[in-house]
């Protein structure tokens, strides 16, 4: 497929709620190189080979959702750079903001392999990137990804500088973990021009501890915070659900992604892809659509198309998060490393 080859328009995706869908979050493998206590349990069983798409099929995928009027692309995991010649589909969809079709492609990493691949990644088009950093004490970040080390990760963050990426510090609220660390990551990031979004724990999937005593809800951590820093709520948006302060002391930007403490639903406009071609249009919720069957069943792809269509006719109004003692349950049984977030 040529990439850079000019696409004509569909007319776009509206939901049952006249919400114009132009955000693709697409998660392009379930494997990750860390065990992240929030995100996976440690014995985790991935998917065989032969259900998850090729590459070429994801940006064929990719491709006919940007002709449906997707404008932001992001493509997640698992941890996506982990996945054997990921760089090849980035490349073929950098393509698309060439031609004008695609606003930003960007993608969301734990930052292992950010060393080998932060040039490249720019050279693609990529501008920007998330990194998932939940802790700066070496010992709590290996016990929090189970696999990961920090210094690696310190590396890859400054290869990302280097390379001219503007990075964003992705880090979930955990009691037991970094309820005392948010004023050092503050500062730290501030140090490194890295903006920084606080993330509430999400309900997905076993992950072998009860989510209750992880939980830490932003609103508390915000009023703290208020005590020590300057936060002025600003109108910048990304196209995701955070909502973002400036901090005066450090001139960088604060998210807050708050799931469980306040409903983001209202303003959605992001699908979510699977690397076996399912389609979930919730992220809290289980309704999704296979699209790889009618992927695979013509070599054009108006199957595809009125699957797509059908699909965003059901999207949910918003999800039902919900952490307490009497539901402690994961809201949905799928893990976080399915869709990515």
């Amino acid at each position: 497929m040529d990439g850079a080859t000019t696409i004509a328009n569909d007319p776009p995706m509206i939901d049952p709620f006249g919400r114009h869908v132009s955000y693709l979050r697409v998660s392009v493998t379930d494997r990750c190189d860390f065990r992240c206590v929030y995100c996976m349990a440690e014995d985790m069983t991935f998917l065989p080979k032969k259900d998850v798409l090729t590459l070429e099929e994801l940006e064929r995928l990719c491709t006919a959702f940007i002709r449906k009027g997707v404008r932001k692309l992001r493509l997640t995991g698992g941890e996506p750079l982990v996945r054997r010649n990921i760089m090849s589909l980035i490349r073929n969809l950098g393509k698309h903001l060439e031609t004008g079709a695609l606003d930003e492609l960007t993608l969301t990493t734990n930052g292992s392999q950010l060393a080998k691949y932060a040039e490249e990644l720019v050279d693609a088009g990529v501008k920007r990137i998330n990194v998932s950093v939940d802790t700066l004490d070496p010992d709590k970040f290996r016990d929090a990804t189970r696999w990961g080390r920090l210094e690696q990760v310190m590396g890859g963050l400054a290869a990302a500088k280097k390379a001219g990426l503007k990075v964003k510090i992705n880090a979930v609220a955990l009691k037991h973990l970094n309820a005392t660390e948010f004023d050092d990551m503050i500062s730290w990031c501030g140090d490194n021009a890295f903006d920084l979004t606080l993330i509430e724990t999400m309900p997905l999937g076993e992950i072998g501890e009860d989510r209750v005593d992880q939980y830490l809800p932003l609103s508390q951590v915000r009023q703290d915070l208020e005590q020590r820093w300057t936060l002025t709520d600003i109108p910048y948006r990304t196209g995701g659900p955070a909502r973002y302060t400036e901090i005066g002391e450090t001139g960088q930007m604060l998210g807050f992604i708050t799931p469980l403490t306040h409903n983001f639903c209202e303003s959605c406009n992001r699908v979510r892809l699977t690397c076996t071609g399912t389609l979930y249009m919730c992220l809290g919720q289980d309704d999704a659509a296979d699209l790889r069957a009618p992927l695979r069943a013509s070599d054009d792809d108006q199957l595809l198309e009125a699957a797509i269509d059908e699909a965003i006719g059901r999207k949910p109004k918003g999800h039902d998060f919900e952490i307490s003692r009497r539901e402690a349950k994961p809201a949905v049984k799928r893990h976080m490393s399915v869709t990515g977030g």
